[in-house]
């Protein structure tokens, strides 16, 4: 889109923050889905036959047949999220439509939460919650619902970028130890500021650490990149902590581990067929489940919305917008 020539037409498919709408509103002519109900396939066909400017969220389906539907004017995707595994960058790139994504807003409120995760299955927290509702505590008592310390315990890192060197910081000020495995080695010396061992494979790491935590993209290298012969090498008092994605993980396989008391426990933000769960999964009470909130704090929704409008702009003021997705960005 040129410079100054009309104000382009936005369709967002999800309700934003308030303050974030409204900005929209007086920038750009949008199209806000005021009822937040999310966008069924004639929706989405139609907001891409209409818009110059589609802003998606994760629980889109923005795929090769859905862009083969866009309009002319289609010439950008401001992605309200950091992941973007549910949009086909080559269809896009084939129709000469630029993405752009939300990345390092997020870092800290992802990372808190695997960090309460990481705090919560171990000392069996949501159970005792549960306990208390229930009517059925009678008391303290020295065996009740024991858990285990987490200070002096190893915790395995998938994916040291942002968030996963966030997860470590924070780890680190609990006494936990930190061992990662990642496509790349860190500099030096961010592993001497983290005191971090790495593992060039993810098959070393897993049988020597007591929690692993989830941290990376979701690929096609990663899908189910923790399936069934990778959790039996871990301990069976091994933790697994997931605030990534749920396709990382081969939820049938984690199902069976928990059940069956091969590995202690879980904590899952996220799933494998969201909003669906494994039926096995909703039955246990080793496993904590959170409804995919790990980045829904009031400032960082703010801060995603400043950048697809900081995306928006640039991009029709004929420049390149700062957060595009380039190839290869996995």
């Amino acid at each position: 889109m040129t410079k100054a020539t009309k104000r382009p037409k936005c369709v967002v498919t999800r309700r934003l923050p308030e303050a974030v709408e409204t900005r929209m509103a007086e920038l750009f002519d949008v199209e806000l889905n005021l009822d937040d109900k999310a966008f069924g396939r004639k929706e989405m066909e139609k907001a891409v036959a209409e818009a110059d400017v589609l802003v998606p969220t994760v629980t889109d389906t923005v795929d090769a047949k859905l862009l083969d539907k866009a309009g002319p004017n289609l010439k950008l995707i401001a992605n309200f999220g950091a992941g973007i595994d549910h949009i086909d960058l080559p269809a896009a790139r084939k129709k000469d439509i630029v993405v752009t994504n939300t990345p390092g807003v997020l870092t800290d409120d992802t990372a808190d939460m695997a960090m309460a995760l990481i705090l919560a299955v171990p000392r069996r927290i949501t159970e005792g919650e549960r306990l208390v509702r229930s009517g059925n505590w009678h008391g303290w008592a020295p065996t009740m619902l024991l858990g285990h310390r987490i200070t002096g315990k190893r915790l395995g890192i998938i994916g040291m970028g942002r968030i996963g060197q966030a997860v470590a910081t924070r780890a680190r000020a609990f006494g936990i130890a930190i061992h990662y495995h990642n496509r790349e080695r860190l500099p030096a010396a961010i592993e001497r500021s983290l005191e971090a061992t790495y593992w060039p494979t993810l098959e070393a790491m897993l049988s020597r650490v007591d929690i692993i935590s989830v941290n990376c993209p979701h690929t096609p290298e990663t899908h189910h990149l923790l399936n069934k012969t990778r959790l039996r090498l871990l301990q069976r008092h091994a933790y697994v902590i997931n605030c990534a994605r749920g396709e990382i993980i081969d939820e049938a396989a984690l199902a069976a581990a928990l059940e069956h008391g091969t590995i202690a426990g879980a904590g899952l933000d996220v799933f494998e067929k969201e909003p669906a769960i494994h039926a096995k999964l909703l039955e246990l009470n080793n496993v904590v489940l959170l409804p995919h909130i790990g980045s829904n704090t009031i400032e960082g929704r703010i801060a995603m919305g400043d950048k697809v409008i900081m995306n928006i702009r640039h991009w029709s003021d004929g420049h390149r917008p700062p957060d595009q997705v380039l190839e290869g960005w996995a």
